[in-house]
């Protein structure tokens, strides 16, 4: 690849997993992995059974080895590791492999490549690990040791390998048809009544006669439940429930077919939910400056059905706007699956391997990113403050890459062009502005987390070892890349969770200039603190529930010497068992009000599942 003249030393080494210290015990065979539904979109089955946890691994695994003083991302000497000594070759003797600009990274912790039980994982997925959404999700209220960890990690936890955020890709195919994008008002720009309603709306939850008061023999400093609802009917295989956007107003889900609303302060509803013919298969996860949002939903159920279904909604009133139909690329350029981003008033919808921006506003097309260069391929979008793309690049010759690119969101021209080694993929954003990038390398059973500059040229990547774990999502087969909760960011700082291996876990502030540990705190209980959001100066994180003890939501001061966690709300024991049942989830903090909902519906019918549970004083 080219190198940008000039770079300065980098600290530190690859941040890539190192070796466990002594050879472990025959690892125990990786969970079966589920079967895509039909139609290929990639629900994850549900097992009849939580998965189980692995065994704990082996003394020495995951503490933080000496980097080695080896070249920098662009050749450039760096100093030696976070702990000022160099680090001694891998306990098997391996060479060590280079990252993504030349860095070295670790091989992994068998010495074999394809991941820690030797197996080569499909293409694209991260080394060791299943494909996220594998085994599935358990049922409602389990208290599984994986409780909001995305799947991979059960097939990897025993090897002790560090694979966090999987990848998730499009899936190429169909007829190639070269319909065109068409937009058009919708049938009457109202919200019709859901033929599934959720609970009447009243705060209480089911809607039964005798709803469960929350809020009863609530305790000096608990914060109040405002409301709790539970999701619509979704079929035995599962449905997705995708997106959470919160206004001044109104809290707006989606779940299988429905977009529901509730009023912020009591959850009664804001406006009837709009039922959609078919399965809701994409979202954009951003909203308008206006309150608006872009929902797609599938052509029919067939198996050569489509995520092509485009429409407008406002998130205040329920009014349906625009609605278009999105045309497939060229061949094997399918909207099978699509993802949606906002950037401004660009709406970005991308297909396998090409995308079409719109005008958000009129449902207008604006311009194409297609095929370009050395047989570039665009297969992801991410959108918010600036607009991003991916590509995959002689993918099957001798220059095989990924590349990213910011685009113009009005024009869609290129302001700058990334490229990453051969071998390495763009796996998640962990932050679009500033620029942080989780790539991996299967074949070196490697990761790498690497921030850039607003040019687009390298800044830093991270300098030291260490097992962090954000929560990447239940996409299977749609790539997207912004899909991680549990990660924060300003601009000059990552915020990262670490793994809890015993005890609470820790939040580690990671300086974006040099790729070092600025610092970190842990958590003030003995469950794991997340990440939430960035207000103001400080960060505001989630420290989860245990068995007898509710979580609560704290602030953190980003600047200074001292980060002690202050409580913003302690929420009630009453709801311990609805808070520690949301095992795939999202969260928000929107004016003081926490928002906890689910991700993923599993369609059994023994009982009511949740779907968004708000917390308030």
């Amino acid at each position: 690849m080219t190198q940008p003249p000039n770079q300065p030393p980098q600290q530190g080494g690859s941040g890539a997993p190192q070796q466990p210290q002594d050879q472990p015990a025959q690892p125990p065979q990786p969970p079966q992995s589920p079967q895509p539904s039909q139609g290929g979109f990639g629900a994850p089955q549900t097992p009849a059974q939580p998965p189980q946890a692995p065994q704990p691994p082996q003394p020495g695994y995951g503490y933080p080895q000496q980097p080695p003083a080896q070249p920098g991302p662009y050749g450039a000497p760096a100093a030696p590791g976070p702990y000022g000594q160099p680090q001694q070759p891998g306990p098997y003797g391996q060479p060590q492999q280079p990252g993504p600009y030349g860095q070295p990274q670790q091989p992994g912790p068998y010495g074999q490549p394809g991941g820690p039980y030797g197996q080569q994982p499909g293409y694209g997925y991260p080394p060791g690990a299943q494909f996220p959404g594998a085994p599935g999700t358990p049922p409602p209220g389990s208290r599984s040791p994986f409780k909001g960890k995305p799947a991979l990690v059960v097939g990897a936890a025993v090897a002790a390998l560090l694979v966090i955020g999987g990848t998730v890709f499009v899936v190429t195919g169909d007829d190639g048809g070269k319909k065109k994008p068409v937009a058009g008002p919708s049938d009457d720009g109202k919200a019709t009544a859901s033929e599934s309603p959720v609970n009447p709306g009243d705060g209480d939850g089911d809607g039964g006669e005798e709803p469960q008061d929350f809020n009863a023999g609530r305790k000096a400093g608990e914060a109040k439940v405002l409301w709790y609802k539970e999701a619509p009917d979704a079929p035995a295989s599962g449905a997705d429930a995708p997106g959470m956007w919160v206004t001044s107003k109104t809290a707006v889900k989606a779940a299988y077919k429905d977009l529901v609303a509730y009023n912020v302060g009591d959850g009664r509803p804001a406006w009837d939910a709009i039922t959609f013919p078919q399965k809701i298969c994409a979202v954009t996860p951003q909203k308008t400056a206006d309150d608006k949002v872009v929902v797609a939903y599938m052509s029919g159920t067939s198996d050569r059905a489509k995520c092509n279904q485009l429409q407008q909604v406002d998130l205040n009133t329920g009014a349906r706007g625009w609605k278009a139909v999105v045309a497939d690329g060229a061949l094997f350029d399918s909207a099978i699956t699509i993802e949606l981003s906002l950037t401004g008033n660009t709406l970005m919808v991308g297909r396998s391997q090409s995308g079409t921006a719109y005008d958000v506003r009129t449902g207008k097309t604006l311009w194409e990113k297609k095929k370009y260069g050395d047989a570039c391929f665009p297969t992801a979008f991410a959108g918010g403050a600036k607009l991003i793309a991916v590509a995959s690049c002689d993918a099957t010759g001798a220059n095989e890459h990924d590349e990213m690119q910011e685009l113009d969101p009005a024009t869609g021209k290129v302001r700058w062009t990334q490229k990453f080694d051969k071998g390495w993929t763009v796996a998640r954003m962990y932050s679009v502005d500033p620029l942080v990038v989780y790539s991996t390398n299967k074949d070196e059973n490697a990761w790498n987390i690497s921030a850039f500059k607003a040019d687009g040229t390298f800044r830093s990547q991270v300098a030291f070892d260490e097992d962090f774990l954000p929560e990447c999502g239940w996409a299977v087969l749609q790539r997207n890349l912004t899909g991680c909760d549990g990660t924060a960011a300003d601009a000059n700082t990552l915020y990262l969770p670490t793994e809890a291996t015993s005890g609470p876990n820790e939040i580690v502030a990671i300086d974006l200039a040099t790729g070092k540990e600025k610092w970190r705190v842990k958590s003030p209980a003995e469950e794991s603190m997340m990440p939430v959001r960035m207000d103001g100066g400080n960060l505001v994180a989630y420290v989860e529930p245990s068995y007898d003890a509710a979580g609560r939501v704290v602030s953190i001061p980003t600047a200074g010497s001292a980060h002690t966690p202050t409580t913003l709300l302690q929420l009630p024991e009453s709801t311990i068992d609805l808070e520690d049942g949301f095992f795939s989830r999202d969260t928000a903090w929107v004016d003081g009000r926490f928002y906890l909902s689910s991700t993923r519906l599993t369609g059994k019918d023994d009982s009511k599942e949740k779907l968004m549970l708000a917390y308030g004083k």
